[in-house]
């Protein structure tokens, strides 16, 4: 029985194929680590933004009492000076409690913005990563195809596809699109 002659260009069909199955998998994993780090983001940012709220009702809480002894003191023209001074004192502690909590929710802020810039960033690239896998996996289908009924007119198409999923696959590293 007689071989069938195999195409030379057969051989380059199954390199680039095995180029951009590799691609892609690189691709899958890195695109998945990615995703891991915005959602591990995400949820640290939102337990920052939850702990900023807590420390705006305490500002608040305190603000209220600041300002309920502040009429207070107001009110009372015949009252004993200690009573008036430790009126005041308290107010001064308020005062302090205020400024304090201001800072730590300034503190609070910064550190909720910066995770949610590193999910952003995640995302960018966990998105770049799924567009490549996804033009890797279309490439290596048209390419099985052209191998199957021997078209080399596919196999063309598949390499212009898989370059589209290669560019997308430097994009995930680089980000430059």
């Amino acid at each position: 029985m007689a071989e069938e002659k195999k195409e030379p260009w057969l051989n380059y069909l199954a390199l680039t194929t095995i180029i951009f199955a590799v691609a892609a998998t690189l691709s899958t994993f890195k695109g998945g680590g990615y995703s891991t780090r915005s959602m591990l983001s995400q949820e640290q940012a939102s337990n920052k933004w939850s702990y900023y709220q807590s420390k705006s009702l305490k500002l608040y809480l305190y603000e209220t009492q600041k300002d309920v002894l502040d009429l207070d003191t107001k009110s009372m023209k015949n009252a004993d000076a200690s009573v008036i001074g430790a009126y005041k004192a308290k107010i001064t502690e308020y005062e302090k409690s205020i400024t304090r909590y201001d800072k730590e929710k300034l503190d609070i802020k910064k550190d909720a913005e910066h995770l949610e810039s590193l999910r952003d960033e995640a995302q960018k690239h966990s998105q770049a990563f799924g567009m490549a896998v996804i033009f890797l996996q279309i490439s290596i289908l048209i390419s099985s195809i052209a191998a199957l009924i021997k078209r080399k007119y596919l196999w063309l198409i598949g390499i212009g596809v898989g370059a589209v999923g290669l560019v997308y696959f430097l994009n995930g590293f680089l980000l430059f699109l």
